[in-house]
């Protein structure tokens, strides 16, 4: 593990940022390429992942986000927690902002039921915005943790960002599969399946970029864009993730795989963000 965070200091934090994120769309896109394997799968299978999904992002939102931010900042009582709080309200207004102007489709949700704005885009595209708007709050996440960890600023380390970035790969590949297998079965060629399903997590890469630009160049943000990413991810969880695991009959199953997501993530992030 030392030696992995020399090689992670050596490159610098956009780089590893960049390989990190790069990691998280390539666990997507590996999921997405089931579809070359099987057509279909069970509801059963689905609602299970897409809580598992659910469960590390709650449990990155607070392990990897939100306790940091709350430790870096200065102050005492109500001051100190000021900065969490403040960012995790413009983390979920962001998401609220952009779920109501962005067209969009959750996963197994009808086409007459799409989100945002009215439009006549196919029901392909409103699919990939859906998990498109999944990923953003993520790449950021990871990439203003190693911008902090490169700044130096106490209760932001590249283990802690590495254990997101792993916690985050590990939730894509379920969410890569999630997208594929319903293209798949309206219709949609293997590869267009998959061209879609990878898609989605491009902006990754993009968003965690920018994120340890920001932290680098303002680095007091950092406990505001800690808590901003954790609000975006929780806004996900609660208005779009949860609901689509209780439309059928596998809620429970649904509920066991957020918990089983919550514990990895938990054990990632006290494992190897020390």
């Amino acid at each position: 593990m030392e030696e992995i965070i020399k090689n992670i200091i050596a490159i610098g934090p956009i780089w590893a940022t960049l390989i990190a994120t790069t990691f998280t769309w390539l666990l997507t896109a590996s999921g997405a390429a089931l579809v070359f394997l099987f057509k279909d799968m069970s509801r059963k299978m689905l609602d299970g992942m897409l809580g598992f999904t659910g469960g590390v992002m709650v449990a990155a939102s607070f392990w990897s986000l939100l306790a940091p931010a709350i430790e870096m900042s200065p102050g005492e009582g109500f001051a100190k927690a000021f900065p969490a709080a403040f960012g995790f309200f413009l983390g979920a207004i962001f998401l609220f902002g952009l779920d109501k102007l962005l067209p969009h489709l959750h996963i197994n949700f009808h086409h007459d039921q799409a989100e945002g704005v009215k439009t006549s885009w196919h029901k392909t595209t409103l699919l990939v915005l859906a998990i498109t708007l999944h990923n953003i709050p993520e790449g950021l996440a990871i990439g203003v943790l190693f911008g902090g960890a490169a700044a130096g600023i106490e209760g932001a380390t590249y283990g802690g960002a590495l254990a997101l970035a792993i916690g985050i790969g590990i939730q894509n590949f379920p969410e890569g599969l999630a997208v594929s297998m319903p293209l798949r079965r309206q219709g949609l060629s293997r590869f267009k399946s998959f061209y879609y399903g990878q898609l989605s997590a491009i902006v990754e890469p993009i968003a965690g970029v920018l994120g340890a630009l920001l932290v680098l160049q303002i680095q007091p943000v950092l406990p505001y864009a800690l808590a901003f990413a954790a609000g975006a991810m929780i806004y996900v969880v609660v208005e779009e993730v949860i609901p689509e695991t209780q439309l059928d009959k596998y809620t429970d199953i649904a509920t066991l795989g957020f918990i089983a997501g919550f514990i990895v993530m938990m054990l990632l992030d006290v494992g190897l963000g020390q």
